[in-house]
């Protein structure tokens, strides 16, 4: 199968430096260099649609604007490309969730990804109303899932669980297509659910052995349900013209973090309940005991100092544009057909990766035939 990449939309706010609005935190953290409004966004994802991308995630979390409203004011603005919208089944009810992705599959065309976002922290579940404890969120989630998959079949739904109950649930019209779920989580309570749900189990950039353990697990969950995955996985990104621009540009976001700002970071984070987000945290632990910007290079062109300061996917690809392709050949190797990126400043980012590593993975035969749009690049 071949590769699959995304991009990333910034609807927190984008910079030169990495941005310090990690999900954990109390505080907004620093002022973002580009606020996230709709022209700068729109820019982010025509740049994305001109240089071959095949869609975008858009977060969810207290310090983003709303996925679903940000997502749906820039299908206008774009042409085919796809929008990956981040949401956390808890706040809202499966029927309206079908609802919304129905309504969004007619209006776009067909053009929406569903990125099931469960929560692993307790203080963010809370800002929006949610005290369940960790393993029962992901319990919900399993209902939450199985309603909607039951309403977008099409015939009225009866369903009676231990978190969500419904009679009669139904569509003006089922979506066509029916939007894919991406699903991401580590514990021992999230793999059974991606088992039985999702279509695409994402994980965050961990180096490529604990990666293939992770998703060998999940294929075997999966094959005992009757059902067959793919994978996929979110990393940034720093590519140059050579290594040696690539790592200076890291050093370059790394001497821009305040010590002070990643000892809060790392204080906070340390407090989530998120079984991937401890894991993110274990990649620091040589930083951490020997310092030294080496022990950030957690394998081969694999950089653990965006963790550093921000929650959830911490790693990034840092290298030439061959050695960033190698490093997603390396990975696909072990069944990663998606790729979901980023870099900071991301409109800047896009065209380094775009132009620099893209073309590289359509020389090794890995990318399907979707070239970029020539116009959009030369007008962004």
């Amino acid at each position: 199968m071949n590769v699959v990449l995304h991009w990333f939309l910034p609807t927190a706010g984008d910079g030169r430096t990495v941005l310090d609005r990690f999900h954990a935190s109390a505080e907004a953290g620093a002022s973002a260099l580009r606020e996230p409004d709709i022209d700068y966004l729109a820019q982010v994802a025509r740049a994305a649609e001109g240089l071959g991308f095949t869609g975008v995630l858009t977060p969810t979390g207290t310090w983003c604007e709303d996925a679903w409203l940000t997502t749906a004011a820039l299908v206008r603005e774009t042409e085919r490309l796809r929008f990956l919208v981040a949401f956390r089944p808890g706040v809202l009810s499966p029927t309206l969730a079908a609802q919304m992705a129905a309504t969004y599959q007619r209006l776009s065309r067909g053009r929406l990804l569903l990125n099931v976002v469960t929560g692993g922290d307790a203080v963010e579940q809370r800002r929006f109303g949610d005290w369940l404890d960790h393993d029962q969120r992901y319990a919900r989630t399993d209902e939450f899932l199985a309603v909607v998959r039951q309403v977008w079949a099409g015939s009225p739904v009866e369903f009676a669980g231990e978190h969500y109950r419904v009679s009669g649930a139904t569509l003006l019209a089922p979506p066509d297509p029916v939007p894919p779920l991406y699903f991401g989580g580590s514990s021992a309570a999230a793999l059974p659910v991606a088992a039985r749900r999702a279509d695409v189990y994402l994980t965050w950039g961990e180096p490529p052995h604990l990666v293939r353990e992770k998703i060998d697990s999940v294929r075997r969950l999966a094959e005992a349900e009757g059902r067959t995955l793919r994978f996929g996985i979110r990393l940034h990104v720093i590519t140059r013209d050579s290594a040696d621009e690539a790592w200076a540009e890291a050093g370059r976001l790394l001497d821009a973090l305040d010590p002070a700002a990643v000892a809060r970071a790392q204080q906070q984070l340390a407090a989530s309940e998120s079984v991937g987000q401890q894991r993110m945290l274990a990649l620091h632990e040589g930083y951490r005991r020997h310092g030294g910007r080496d022990a950030l290079e957690i394998a081969p062109n694999l950089w653990a100092g965006i963790g550093l300061v921000r929650g959830g996917a911490g790693t990034a690809l840092v290298g030439s544009h061959e050695e960033v392709a190698d490093r997603i050949e390396e990975y696909h190797a072990l069944g990663i057909d998606e790729f979901v990126l980023s870099g900071y400043p991301h409109l800047e980012e896009a065209y380094w990766f775009g132009e620099g590593v893209r073309p590289v993975l359509a020389r090794r035969g890995l990318l399907a035939d979707a070239p970029a749009t020539p116009a959009l690049r030369a007008t962004a």
